[in-house]
Formats: C-alpha cells, structure tokens, sequence
C-alpha cells in the first residue's frame, strides 16, 4: 500500500515537473498493482495527453470515468485532451460535456455548467462542421437537463432555432448543388430532371420547416417571425412542387394554411397571395374577394398582377363595385391616380401582362378584357398562355382547376369565334362542345356554337342553341341573333319583325350597346334590301338605305353599312366618287368587308394600281374568313389569292405568285383564270411540265364552261403553246400559234412567238443533223416574217429573227437550190430607210448597195455572201428600231457583233477574202461589242465575246475581255474554254491545260471544253489521248459543231492509217462517216473536211461516193490554184487526183483511173521532194498500173510497178503485185523474173505474208515440191503469229488446205485434210474457216453449226464477215432453214439453191 501511495506522489511530483515520461513509469507501476485506481488513471492520462499519445490518454481518461462517473476530473481532462485534437473527436467532446454538465447540475455549479457549455459550443463552432455545430447548439433547446437548469443564462431559444435553421439551410442548399453537379454529368441526364430529383430526395427528408417553425414559435420580434413565416411558406411550396400527385394533397393544404395566414396578416409577401388568388377555381371572376384584390393592388401596386388588378377593378367590365372616390374625382393618394381613359387602362394592364408571364388570373383578366376591345387576336393570344399555364399551375398545386379551365376555354372559344372566322371554328366548337359536356347549360359555350353555326350557314340548328341560352339568360343580343339567323334562312318578314322589337329594346348609352343598336339597324335595312330585289325598291331611300344611315348615325365604326352604301351608290345612285369612299372606310374599319375590298381590288386592278390591289388582298387573306371551316355549306372565297397571285406575277415574284394561285385553286378548283395565272407563274419560274398540266387544265374548264361564261380564251392557248416551245416540242407549239393567228391575225406576240419558234426548231434540228427540216422550218419562219413586215415592220425583235433565219444558211451551205434572193430582197427593202443599213458602213463595207451587188452577181459563193449581207443587215435595221432602249440597243449591238463575226469565220473558212479587206468583218464586230459593253458593263456575255473578236487583233485586250468576264460570272464553261484556246494559241500550255480543266468542271457537258483540251494534246504530240478526247467531244456534242467533227473525223483517219489491222472495221468507220457527211452538209467549201470524207467512204467500199467526192474537191482546188497558183494547192490538188484514180480504179473505171493517175505523175514530176509528194507518186504509179493491168496494157503496168519500185525500194507489197502482172502476161521469161523478184523479197523480208503466199502458190502451179514443202514449213510457223488479220489468216488456211490435198503427208488424204481443218479449228476457233472445212469433211452437223456461229458473231460492225460468208455457212448446215436463210442474204448466189434442191 506504501508503494502505491508513493508511487502516486512521484507521479504527481514528476507531472508538475513536467517529467512526463517519469509521471507515466509511476502511474504505470501503481496501475499495475490496481487497475481501476482513479487517480493513477487520470495522472497516465494527462501525462500520455502531454506526451502526444491521445489514443492512450484517452483510454486512461475513460478509465477512470468508468471508476468515478461523479467527479468531474477525468471528464474535464477528456474535453482538454478532445479540445487539443481540433475537431476529430468532436462527438466524444459532446458526450463529455453532457456528462460533465450533468454532474455540476447535481452540484448546483451553474458557473462552471454554463463555461462548459459555452466553450464547447463556441468550440464546436470554429473547428466543428456545421452539422456539429447544430448538434451542439441542441444542447440549450427547450426539452433539454440544461434548459432548464441555465434558462436566462444562455441565448434565447428563438436565437437558438435560428442559428440552427440557418445551419439547416446552408447544409441543404450545399447538398443539392452538390447531388446535381455530380448527377448532370451522368450519360443522358437532363438538367431539369436532375434538379427535381435531387430536390424530391433532399426536401422530403428536409427537418428545415419543423426549425422555421420553432423559430416563428418562440420569436418575441415580429419581423424576425414574418421573415421565417416567409421562409417556412417558400420552403413548403418548393417541396409541393417536386413531390409526385399522390403525395401533394396533404402538403398542398400545408401550403394554402400558411399562404392563407400571411393573407389575414396583410404581410406583403407575393409568393402567398399569388397562391391565394391564382389557385382558387373559380367559374366567375365575380367569386374572388374584393377585398383581398384591392388589398393586393394597395400591397404590389408595381407588381403584374396588381397592375392587371388594377386596372380591371377600374374598368368597365369589372364586376365590382368602384372604390369610392374623392370630390375631385381622384382616389386617395397612397391609393394611386385614378384612371379614366381606356387607352391609359390598357396599357397599364399590358404592361403588368409582360410582367406577370406566369399569372393564370392576369392571363384571364386580360383575355376578357380584350374581347370586350373587339381585340380577339390578342384575346386568343392571351387565353392561349393562360390555359397552359392553368395546366402548370394544376400540375405543381396538384388541384384540378376544372373552373378556371372551363372559364378560360370559353374565353377562347369566344375569341377564335371572332378572331379570323371562320379558320378557327373547329377549334372553338371543339371547346364549346367540351364544356357542354360537363355544364349543358352553360350559356357562353351555348352563344358560341350558335354564332358557329350561323356562320356555317347551318341556321335551323343556330336558332335552337340561341334559344337554349336565351332560357338560361334572356339577352337582346341573343334574340337578335337569332332573328338574324331566320332572316338569314330566307324567312325576312318574321326576321325583320323580331329585329324591330330588339331594336325597341336597345337604350342603353353605353358603347357596347351602341354597337349592337348599329348592328341591328343595319340587319334591318338588309332585311328590306334582300326581301325586294327590284331596283325600284333598292334605289327607294326611306327602306334599306334610311337604315344604313341609321346604322352609321349610331355606331360611325360600324364596317357593314358603309359597304351597303357603296353598293348602292355603285349600282343604283350611279356615283362612283361616293361608292369608293364607302368601300374604302368599310375595308378601313374591318378586313372582313369582303365585298368592298373586291370591289376596291378591281377599280384599283383598272387603273394598274397593283401595289394598293396587294395591299387590299393581302389584308382580306390575313383575315382568316376566306376558307370556310370543314363541313361548312358556306364556299370559300378565291379572289384574293388569286389577286395576290397577279399582283406577284406582275413583281416577277414567281415563287409566291405559285403560292398564292395554288391557294386560290384550293378554295374554287374551277376557277379559270387561277389555273391561267398559275401555269403562267410556272412557265416563268422555268417549270414547263407543271406549267403545260395548269394549262391543259385551263383548256379542260373552256370546254366545260365555254367561251360564254368565260370569254376570250386565246391566251391560255398561247401560254401553252410557249410551254411547248420551252419544251422543244416546237410541232405541237407552231400548231398552237397557228390555230391563234387563224383568229387574232395581227396578235404581235403570238406571231413573233410562232417566228422564233420555227427558227429554234431549226437550230434544234441542225444541231440533231436534220439539215433538211432546218432548211424546211426556215422557210415557214421566212413566210411568218414576210407576213408581220407588213403591219409591224419597226420591231426588233421582227429583225433579229430575220438576222436568225437567215444565218441559217451560213451554217447549212448545200441547201443552196432552196434559197430565194427575191424574198430576201423584198424583206430588207420593205419600207426601208437606207441610213437604217448605214451602221459600220465605213468598217464592214456592207450597205443597201453592196448587197444587191451581191445578189446580182452569178458567184460560186453568191447564196454564202447573201445570206451573211442579209443577216448583217436585219440586225443593223433591228439595231435602230429600239433606239431608246438602252438595253435593247446593247442586245442588238451584240448581236450585230456575232453576225459580222460570222461573217469572217465563213469568209476565212471560204478562202475568199483578199488581203486588204480580210479583217474589215473582226473589225466591224469588235467595235459592235465595245457598243454594247458601254450600254451595259456588267454582261459577262459582252466581255467574253470582247475577247473572242480581240485575240487575233490585240491578245492582251482579249485576255482582259477573258478575265472581265469570268469576274462577272466565274461559272461559264464557255469562259474558260475561250481562255484555254486563246493561252493554246498565246503558246502557254499550262495556263490552256488549266483552263480546259476548269471549263470541265464547271460543265462535263460541255463538247468545246474538251475540244480544247484534245488540241492541246494533238499540239503536245499525244495523238492517243488527243484521239479519246476528240471522240469524247463528238459524242457529248451536236451535230452542228463543226470544229468539233472535223477534229474527230481527221483523229481517227490517223488512228486507222497508223493500225492497218482495224481498218476495214465497218464499226469504226461509221462514226466518223456520219460526222462527215453532216459537215459536208454545213460546209461544203472545206476542202480538208471533202477530202477525208472521200477518204472514209474509200474505205467503207462506197467507192462512187468517194469519187464523186473527189471530183468537187478536185474541181474546187482547181478553181483556188487558177485565183492563187499556190504551190501548196497545187500538191493537194495532184494528191486528190492519186486518190480519185485510186477510187475509180474501185469502180473499174480504169481509162478514167489511168488518166487521173497519169495526172498527178505529171504534175507532181518537177515539185520539191515531200512525204506528200512521195506517197502521192507511189499510190499514182500503183493505180495506174492497176488499171493498166485491166485494160490488158502489161507492159505499161509493168513500166508503172517498176517506177512504184523506184519511188519505194523494195517495198514487199509492190513486188508482190508486179510478180502477179508478170505471172499474168504468160511468158517463161516474165514468170521467171517473177519468182527470182519474190525469192529475192523473201530474202529481205523473211516474214512477209503475200509472198510467201505468192510462192506457195506458184509452186503448186509448178508441181515443185520442194518449194512446196518450204512453203508450208513456213506458213505453219506464220499461222502462231498474234500481228495477222482475218483475211491474212483465211488465205493461210486456203492455202495449207489446198497443199494438203494435191501433197499429202500420208496416203490418207482425207485424214491429212481433216488434220488441217483440226489445226485450223484449234488456232482460230472464233474464226468460221475451220469449222467451214470441217463440216466438208465431216457427216456431223457440230461443225457446221459452229460455222454459222463464228461467222455470224463476225458480222459487222462486230467483224468481216461479209454477206457471202454468212450465207455460205448456212448452205452447209444441210437444214432446210439454214438454206433459206442462204439464199435470202444472196439470193445472187448458187450455193444456197443448190443446198436447197439437195434437201
């Protein structure tokens, strides 16, 4: 025991030494002997405490609390060790504090029980969060040990609750903000769902309101518990707003108990009287306390609601009584000015409106308010918004509002009845029928669907509603509408009776009642007007006209009367002055007058006031009365969409002038000039087919109507025709201008419509290769313009037409017997003016008297020249005949320009010009172009044509002009395309080669872009790729592109001169044959162009095409060399002669082919050594010994072959054929001279095909077997090679066959000729020869078959084979059909009748 006691002091002595660690060795050995001894206990803790170790210390403290729960020690050192660790152990710091607070209670130790409460409280405050801080503050509530027992020592409770509500609220606040942060950034979540989760999970649980209320409990401060009531009532609305409909009705209560409250207080809190107003569902706005309005209005005079409040309670239509009123007129001064006016009211209540968007009743008071205004665009505006805000407000309050919907649903129905009628009818039925349903006597919706079926025309049906709510609530407006509606169903005695009585009825002086009085005036005089239709009794003023006076004389801004004064005065008093006036105050006043504003539309239509005529249209049509509501018997009124429609056309506004007449059309289908209008609106907007079915419709309604109800209808007829033209259907276009002009004889457009027509016909069918029809479609243009000359000679488009048609001619040059320079003379002549001709005299030399030089001058080119004079002089005449257009005149400035352009071109291609004058028409042009760029800049077509005349006179002008152009419009193919060949010609390659590239992206369509780019190929050497670009041109292209044909023709004369082993393909040739016998037709002159025709049908086997072609190429060259004595047209013309006497050699015209060819040996004998030179001598030598050969002349043919060998040394070919003549003249000499000339070409040419041919054959003939048999050693290894053709291995084949037979390889001479056939078969299987061979030798018919297939797969342009061949291989099938087949594709042939006669 001493131990313990002394151990205990040196604890003691150490601690207030501050030796902590001894104090703890003591402690330690006195707790070893007794665990539960106190003060050791407590002596370790503190000294653990001093030592850091607070896990320890604490144990200890707890320790010896355990020992002596009643002294206070050891707590008092856990709260010191809890204070030194911050706030971690803040929970054990309350525990401690309760205990110990307890213990100085049962001491009676305020003093030390308040500073311990104190200082753990501020404790908790600066290191606590603020959920220990409220837990602390908990402690000194009421209900609390410490309470009770320190109650005046510590704060207020009220102080107490408020510092915890805001802890409260700060939490909540954090944890929301917190929960909705980390929710919003989940996959999918909206922001607005978030919000109303997280608060629904946080306010349910909220113990916020129970604190607001504690503190509203125990305040003394009036201000304090009005701002927590304020809080407790905001807090509340919230958590009702987020809570779900089945949990609402118990909170909703809560809330309508405190807004209530704040209410009777008068506290000027807004959140609870716009609850305590906006959610009582009320049917009448009668129902609300007036009290409470006015005090609302006197509480948030600049709220919304209050100003909307104010100024109904003020108005007319409230049904309250007026505040009283001070003997000045004015209210009190804190009440507010009184208002009196109702534009003052009004836009007090609008602006309160704006400021309560949200307010159901504001929304209701203004709807009504409205429509007391007549304003019931803005009344069913404004009831719009509030039935969706009364669905909000059910939503969030969770009461079903039925009233006020049922109030504002009338509301609405009443202004859509009004508001545009009759568009919204079925929407305003639709919500009367809705509360019928609930309320049958509801007297508004009865009113509504009555006035809805007035106007319906349903009347029978609109008197019995009338009268159902007329027993509901009698009213005079009622009685007269339904008197109205008997007058309205005819019955206008008993209409007018029952109106005379509503009229004595009316006394009221008040404005509402005015305007029924004026209403019911006016139906009277209708009444008299309609029940007598006679003049007498519509022109008899003390009838109808006394009571539209009336009508007016009460109620000045009634529409209706004003409308029936214009009628009368129009129709019957016969003073146009007055009838516009009335029509004009009646359409001011309403847009439903729809009468007057048509009569208005068509005097105004008259005098081509078209902007006044859209003015008027377009308010009727915003009137909304024009299409009657669905399952109305009233018809819709069309008129005026479709002067809408007119009035847009006349603004060129196409695409809402279709609009409009498509909305005409859908109200009156049958309405003629609606379908005229709107195919014209199509045609102009460029949609031909929608244009040509509108007109056909058109045509449709003449035949039904005719022409006695709808007139003239020649110009839908017209328009139609125009479609067609647009169309390209120009046959059935000219048929329409003819059966017009048939009637209307001197219709100006209709003529120059049929003119023009015919001439694009003509352009059309020229560019489809159709010469002839051109010519034919000239020629009727040419009839259509002698005939209008004479009745409208000065317009110009007359003159440019003529200029067309004529230009015709310069572009189809072989239809010269069909022109008439008479008719051409009498055209140009026709009351003429020679100045009209005088333009650029000075320049292109081309005036009256030139071109009758012309015409009476018997030249080769006189048709060519005339046509080009006349064309000139057409656009010179057309040129002065719009003299005061300036954009006309810079139109026939460009034109003009074109035609002295063409001009030059057909001058220049016709090498008829002379030096000095031979740019005198490029001149002329570019001067005209300048003209026309002067009068009009910004036409990108004038600059590029600039630069077309320029580039051979001035290429920096030209490339400017280019350049202008494509500024202007960056987008046109042709542009870049006269770039590119204006930088070809300049030698820029680059520039040329991305200028074709961009005109080919522009525009893939367009054939000169790739023209251009084919010649920069050509000019670089690529003949493949310039080949396959000229042959894309073609076939994209025209059939008048000459540039284009020519180009493409001369490619592939190349392309088969260069690869003889396609150049007897039919397929190939035909192209280019077509291309140039379409150019021979539009350019007879060019001799290059004749030349390589002739060439092509050399080649196609149409030998007397191609020498009647040479003969008048021949003829023309000979024609420029006497002019010229060039020496360049003297070799062409020594060439064309070599190639005619080669295509009458073709013919076996062989005197003519010697001749011809002995020419072009003569005149080609002294001239400068050439390639053409040389191939034109050799082809001359050959022809002409050919024909010699004929003629029987050998030795000349042999002299001619043997020259041929000199021009071309040892050319293979040639020896071959004067081996032949040799062999044919008979002698042993000749024919050695024969073999010794083929063994020697072997030698040279081991692989020469003829003459190893030649050899075999001269061998067989010989009988000289060892020829022979090197002979075939060599064909058989001839027959492997891929370089022969057909024909080359037909003969090998013909040949072997022929050896096999006479020289066997065995005795078995049909097994050798059936090897060969074999062999044959086996190299060539797609060829008929071998199968031909075969099915000789052999009983089967496979072969023979699979003869008829080669050689029919063979056929052109897929192949050789010719008629012959196919029909051969048919005779050998040995079936009765294969042969008459034979002898159907040669019936001159023997083999299919005697394969016939066989079967």
């Amino acid at each position: 025991m001493s131990n313990i006691k002394n151990a205990l002091k040196a604890a003691k002595a150490a601690l207030d030494a501050h030796q902590y660690d001894l104090a703890i060795e003591n402690a330690t050995k006195v707790l070893t002997e007794d665990p539960k001894h106190y003060h050791a206990n407590v002596f370790l803790g503190l000294a653990l405490e001093k030592r850091g170790r607070n896990e320890e210390s604490e144990k200890a403290y707890k320790s010896a609390a355990s020992t002596k729960p009643t002294d206070p020690l050891a707590w008092q050192g856990l709260i010191s060790l809890y204070e030194q660790q911050g706030g971690r152990k803040l929970g054990d710091y309350h525990d401690s504090v309760s205990h110990l607070a307890a213990l100085f209670i049962e001491v009676d130790d305020k003093t030390r029980c308040q500073t311990v409460v104190d200082k753990y409280t501020g404790f908790a405050r600066k290191c606590g969060s603020r959920a220990q801080y409220r837990h602390s503050l908990e402690l000194l509530l009421p209900g609390s040990d410490l309470y009770d027992y320190l109650e005046g020592r510590i704060p207020h409770p009220s102080h107490t609750y408020t510092r915890i509500s805001e802890v409260v609220e700060q939490d909540e606040k954090e944890k929301i903000n917190l929960e909705i942060g980390q929710r919003r950034t989940r996959l999918g979540a909206k922001i607005d769902q978030v919000t109303a989760e997280v608060k629904k999970e946080i306010l349910q649980g909220s113990i916020l309101e129970s604190h607001y209320q504690h503190v509203i409990d125990w305040t003394d401060d009036d201000t304090t518990r009005r701002l927590y009531e304020e809080k407790l009532l905001q807090h509340a609305y919230d958590t009702l707003l987020v809570l779900p409909q089945a949990q609402k009705n118990s909170k909703r209560e809560e809330v309508v108990r405190l807004a209530q409250g704040i209410v009777i207080l008068q506290h000027p809190f807004a959140l609870a009287w716009k609850i305590n107003l906006e959610w009582k569902d009320i049917e009448y706005l009668g129902e609300l306390d007036v009290g409470v309005l006015r005090e609302y209005v006197d509480l948030f005079p600049e709220e919304g609601l209050g100003k909307v409040l104010r100024g109904y309670l003020e108005s007319e239509i409230s049904v309250f009584p007026a505040r009283a009123v001070d003997q000045d007129g004015t209210q009190n001064e804190e009440k507010g000015v009184l208002i009196t006016t109702t534009e003052d009211r009004l836009v007090l209540m609008t602006d309160g409106l704006e400021d309560s968007s949200k307010s159901v009743l504001a929304h209701r008071i203004m709807s009504e308010y409205y429509l007391y205004l007549d304003e019931h665009e803005s009344a069913a505006e404004t009831a719009r918004k509030a039935q969706r805000h009364v669905v909000t407000d059910s939503q969030t309050s969770g009461l079903p509002l039925a009233n006020n919907t049922d109030a504002i649903n009338v509301l609405l129905g009443n202004a859509l009845v009004q508001y545009q009628a009759p568009r919204h009818h079925p929407e305003a039925r639709s919500l009367f029928e809705s509360i019928l349903v609930r309320k049958p006597l509801n007297g508004s919706a009865l009113i509504g669907i009555g006035l809805i079926l007035e106007e319906q025309n349903e009347l029978d049906r609109a008197v019995d509603f009338f009268e159902r709510a007329m027993k509901q609530a009698p009213s005079t407006k009622i009685q007269a509408e339904a008197a109205w509606c008997r007058a309205l169903d005819g019955d206008y005695p008993r209409g007018l009776e029952e109106l005379e009585e509503c009229l004595l009825t009316v006394e009221a002086p008040d404005l509402r009642t005015k305007a029924l009085k004026a209403q019911i005036l006016y139906r009277i005089g209708m009444c008299h007007w309609n029940m007598d239709h006679s003049k007498a009794s519509r022109r008899d003023r003390n009838k109808a006209y006394t009571r539209f006076l009336s009508a007016l004389q009460t109620d000045v801004n009634f529409a209706p009367p004003y409308t029936m004064l214009g009628i009368y005065y129009a129709d019957y008093a016969k003073d146009r002055a007055r009838a516009r006036k009335c029509f004009q105050k009646a359409f001011e006043l309403s847009s439903s007058e729809i009468v007057a504003a048509e009569r208005l539309a068509r005097s105004f239509a008259k005098t081509r006031e078209w902007d006044l005529v859209e003015v008027i249209a377009q308010r009727v049509v915003e009137s909304g009365r024009l299409r009657p509501a669905p399952g109305s018997k009233k018809k819709g009124i069309s008129w005026p969409f479709a002067a809408l429609g007119v009035v847009q056309l006349n603004k060129q506004e196409h695409a809402k002038s279709i609009v409009s007449f498509q909305s005409a059309l859908r109200i009156s289908p049958k309405e003629y000039y609606s379908w005229v209008g709107l195919g014209e609106c199509y045609h102009n907007s460029g949609r031909y087919i929608a244009a040509a079915k509108a007109f056909e419709q058109a045509q449709k309604l003449e035949r039904e109507l005719g022409t006695e109800v709808l007139g003239d209808t020649w110009f839908s007829r017209y328009m139609l025709a125009n479609v067609q033209r647009e169309l390209g259907e120009y046959d059935a276009a000219t048929i329409g201008y003819r059966e017009i002009l048939q009637v209307r004889t001197e219709e100006y457009g209709v003529s120059i419509s049929s003119l023009q027509t015919s001439i694009e016909s003509a352009w059309r069918n020229m560019d489809l290769g159709f010469f002839g029809r051109a010519i034919d479609n000239v020629q009727e243009a040419l009839n259509i313009a002698k005939d209008v000359v004479t009745w409208s000679k000065n317009a110009f488009n007359l003159w440019k037409c003529i200029s067309d048609l004529y230009s015709v001619y310069t572009h189809i040059q072989s239809y010269s017997t069909d022109f008439s320079t008479q008719d051409m003379k009498w055209l140009l002549e026709y009351d003429f003016d020679p100045e009209a001709y005088s333009h650029l005299a000075d320049v292109d030399q081309i005036t009256w008297s030139a071109f009758e030089s012309v015409i009476e001058s018997k030249d080769t080119d006189m048709v060519l020249r005339s046509s080009l004079y006349a064309a000139i002089l057409a656009q010179k005449r057309a040129l002065g005949c719009c003299a005061r257009d300036p954009y006309a005149q810079a139109m026939a400035w460009y034109n003009l320009g074109w035609a002295e352009h063409r001009a030059h071109v057909c001058q220049r291609d016709g090498e008829v010009r002379s030096k000095e004058d031979s740019m005198r028409y490029l001149k002329a042009a570019v001067r005209c172009f300048k003209k026309a760029i002067e009068l009009e800049s910004r036409n990108a077509e004038f600059w590029n044509s600039l630069g077309v005349v320029t580039s051979q006179l001035n290429p920096k002008v030209a490339q400017h002009a280019f350049v202008r152009s494509l500024h202007l419009n960056e987008k046109n193919a042709k542009v870049w395309t006269n770039l590119g060949i204006f930088y070809l010609i300049e030698g820029d390659i680059q520039l040329a080669n991305d200028s074709f590239a961009r005109a080919q992206s522009v525009d893939p369509d367009y054939a000169q872009a790739w023209l251009g780019q084919g010649l920069l190929a050509a000019q670089l050497g690529e003949s493949n790729e310039s080949r396959t670009l000229f042959t894309h041109a073609f076939e994209i292209s025209n059939a008048s592109a000459i540039q284009i044909q020519q180009s493409y023709a001369s490619s592939t004369l190349d392309y088969l001169l260069s690869s003889p082993t396609i150049s007897d393909d039919a397929f190939t040739l035909l192209q280019p044959l077509l291309a140039l016998r379409r150019l021979s037709k539009q350019a007879s002159a060019n001799i290059s162009s004749e030349h390589i025709y002739a060439l092509f049908q050399e080649r196609n086997g149409s030998y007397a095409d191609a020498s009647k072609t040479l003969l008048s190429t021949c003829s023309t060259l000979e024609v420029d060399y006497e002019k010229t004595e060039s020496a360049e047209t003297l070799e062409r013309f020594a060439q064309s002669k070599a190639d005619l006497s080669r295509s009458q050699l073709a013919e076996q015209k062989f005197e003519s082919a010697a001749d011809n060819a002995e020419t072009a040996l003569a005149l080609t004998e002294d001239t400068a050594t050439s390639p053409m030179r040389a191939r034109t001598r050799l082809s001359a030598h050959l022809s002409a010994g050919m024909a010699y050969y004929y003629q029987g002349a050998m030795d000349r043919a042999i002299d001619m072959f043997k020259n041929a060998l000199e021009e071309t040394p040892g050319d293979s070919d040639i020896v071959c054929l004067l081996s032949q003549v040799l062999w044919a003249k008979g002698g042993s000499q000749e024919r050695s001279i024969a073999r010794e000339q083929l063994f020697d070409c072997v030698e040279r040419h081991p692989g020469h095909v003829s003459t190893i041919l030649l050899l075999g054959v001269i061998a067989m003939l010989d009988d000289d077997r060892d020829t022979v048999e090197a002979v075939s050693d060599d064909l058989h290894s001839l027959r492997t090679r891929d370089d022969l053709n057909s024909q080359q291995n037909k003969q090998l084949a013909q040949l072997l066959h022929a050896i096999s037979v006479l020289y066997p390889a065995n005795e078995d001479r049909a097994l050798t000729r059936m090897s060969e056939a074999r062999t044959a078969v086996m190299l060539g299987p797609s060829e008929p020869y071998g199968w031909s061979q075969m099915a000789n030798l052999s009983d089967e018919t496979h072969p023979a078959e699979m003869a008829v297939l080669s050689a029919v797969a063979k056929a052109p342009p897929r192949g050789g084979s010719s008629v012959m061949d196919i029909s051969d291989v048919y005779a050998r099938t040995k079936r009765v059909e294969d042969s008459q087949k034979s002898i159907i594709l040669a019936p001159w042939s023997s083999v299919g009748w005697q394969a016939l006669s066989q079967l």
